[in-house]
């Protein structure tokens, strides 16, 4: 399979950024003799972690045409330390299936699951593969505001373009990293027809804060857990937040939010 030019480029960014994050002492090295640029490793030592060419791996990191096997990305996976979720965005952006992983059920239109906050009490949302928000209950309304029921609307564009986001969220700037990290996880398994490139590009000319955030390279899944809200008639509000992946179409997720406890945590 082909993999398109902007998925090369991706890959190549990524791979950067995590060979620059980790060190030899990280990576079991001794140190190569010389003048270090920079604390990360450098391409020769990734290289030789790998088990591949420097020559090989340069081309990788600069986004050329080049293939590498499914083995050839476990030992990347493996010798740069990969959270689950790195390494599924790894496999994805060069369009390779990690033989560690069974392969995801084929994506068939969700009008069932589109059905099903209508069916909660508690404030429940759908959200496709470029996290617009295709179906919203009642309470999700009354929770996040108006927004969430309109036409188009966009978790990431509220996060970072609607300025009462900044108040409603706990912590925003952990908020906000969060969120652009479990979305750069997500977009691996974009369809390429969703124009993911132009989504992102709107967005980082729209917002510096998440262009800047992007280009950290950060990787993390949609886990759930505690959230912690700023409602501006309700006061403060907590909640345990429960993401649920559709099995007969991948793309979509079904978000639940459950009264809690206490917890000063929070994102979306």
């Amino acid at each position: 399979m082909t993999v398109p030019s902007d998925s090369r480029r991706a890959f190549g960014a990524f791979l950067r950024a995590r060979r620059e994050a980790m060190t030899p002492a990280e990576a079991g090295l001794y140190p190569m003799p010389g003048r270090r640029r920079t604390a990360g490793l450098r391409r020769e030592e990734a290289a030789q972690l790998c088990g591949i060419s420097t020559t090989w791996y340069t081309w990788l990191e600069q986004g050329r045409d080049v293939s590498c096997s499914s083995a050839t990305l476990s030992r990347m996976a493996g010798a740069l330390r990969l959270s689950a979720a790195e390494r599924a965005y790894l496999f994805e952006l060069v369009c390779q299936k990690d033989p560690q992983t069974i392969s995801p059920v084929s994506d068939v239109a969700p009008a069932s699951l589109l059905a099903l906050p209508s069916l909660v009490q508690s404030p429940a949302y759908v959200m496709d593969a470029l996290w617009h928000v295709r179906a919203a209950n009642v309470a999700a309304v009354r929770l996040f505001g108006s927004w969430i029921g309109e036409s188009g609307a966009n978790l990431l564009h509220y996060v970072f373009l609607d300025p009462a986001a900044r108040h409603f969220l706990h912590n925003w700037a952990d908020s906000a990293q969060r969120v652009v990290a479990e979305f750069r996880a997500d977009s691996a398994h974009i369809p390429n027809e969703r124009n993911l490139g132009g989504f992102v590009s709107s967005l980082r000319g729209a917002s510096p804060d998440f262009s800047r955030i992007w280009d950290t390279q950060t990787v993390m899944p949609k886990e759930g857990g505690a959230r912690c809200f700023h409602h501006f008639q309700d006061g403060v509000q907590h909640f345990e937040q429960i993401t649920l992946i559709s099995e007969i179409s991948t793309e979509y997720r079904l978000v639940t939010l459950v009264a809690a406890q206490e917890n000063p945590a929070a994102t979306v």
